[in-house]
């Protein structure tokens, strides 16, 4: 069973397990300037949500340096990919907006034996919100 899977990607001990996940979410209000008082101030709707994994790979024991090349194919895509974790729950289209990989522990002929990375996805519009923008009304997430 997947840890997460990102389109057809799938986060699991063979591929990129990561040990942290950190989310980021926002929500943007305009303001406007009152005299005597606090700012005025009306909701705009959801902001940044950004997600990032954090782990370390170690061919032959967890992961595997071709699956950082497999993450990058997506990346030059360009296109959303559904979210969804080892549950099942649906977290929304994201983008693939940067891998960090660092390699370490160098063998003789200079195979890396550990890779480190960072993942960033960003939150995409989901083909929902896109059309309650255009019909003017609002959706939550």
């Amino acid at each position: 069973m997947p840890m997460m899977s990102f389109g057809m990607f799938q986060f699991e001990i063979g591929t990129l397990p990561y040990q942290e996940l950190s989310r980021s979410r926002g929500w943007r209000y305009g303001r406007a300037p009152a005299l005597g008082a606090r700012d005025a101030s009306q909701y705009l709707g959801p902001d940044a949500d950004v997600i990032t994994l954090t782990g370390a790979l170690i061919p032959g024991l967890a992961g595997s340096f071709s699956s950082l090349e497999e993450l990058v194919a997506i990346g030059d895509r360009g296109q959303a990919c559904k979210l969804v974790d080892g549950l099942g729950n649906v977290l929304g289209s994201f983008e693939l907006e940067k891998l960090d990989h660092k390699a370490s522990t160098f063998m003789v002929d200079g195979l890396a034996r550990k890779g480190d990375f960072t993942i960033t996805l960003t939150r995409a519009r989901d083909p929902e919100e896109i059309a309650a923008a255009a019909l003017g009304l609002t959706t939550g997430g």
